[in-house]
């Protein structure tokens, strides 16, 4: 995958020596904080090869200055619905601590849009904890619409 400049930030594709970084920024809220756990710890470096390997999913971090400031996940979703219409789920938005407020995450899901539509797909989707309400009228400001109702079971 090829870079891609944004003012002056780089888009690029998740490299195995960022993994502490984006673990960093899962961490680094309310609700990460209660689930992510060491940096180092291997089952971060396993998903990692696993993700980077899957041609359906992307890792994507946002770079300024040679640090990583944003990470997101694209994943590619075939179905039948839509005349057989791919979508592209964004997940794991996050935005580091010392670079929020500056309009990254608007560049980031912006970026992440174009990438979709470029790829042919019909829809992009995504899901928010219900606490996220900032993160809400932020996709709402994006085109986004709350329209589904999303449900999930956490499996130990």
């Amino acid at each position: 995958m090829e870079s891609h400049y944004v003012l002056s930030l780089i888009f690029r594709q998740a490299r195995r020596e960022d993994v502490p970084a984006i673990v960093a920024m899962l961490a680094d809220d309310h609700l990460g904080a209660a689930r992510e756990g060491d940096p180092g710890d291997e089952r971060y470096l396993a998903a990692f090869a696993r993700i980077d390997a899957d041609p359906y999913d992307e890792l994507i971090v946002a770079e300024h200055d040679g640090k990583v400031v944003g990470t997101m996940q694209l994943t590619y979703l075939a179905g039948l619905s839509r005349l057989g219409a791919e979508r592209c789920q964004i997940e794991a938005v996050r935005v580091s601590a010392a670079a929020r407020g500056q309009g990254l995450g608007r560049k980031m899901i912006t970026w992440a849009i174009g990438r979709a539509r470029a790829r042919g797909c019909a829809m992009v989707q995504l899901t928010s904890d219900r606490s996220r309400t900032d993160a809400h009228r932020f996709y709402d400001s994006l085109g986004f619409t709350d329209s589904h109702v999303g449900y999930k079971l956490t499996l130990r």
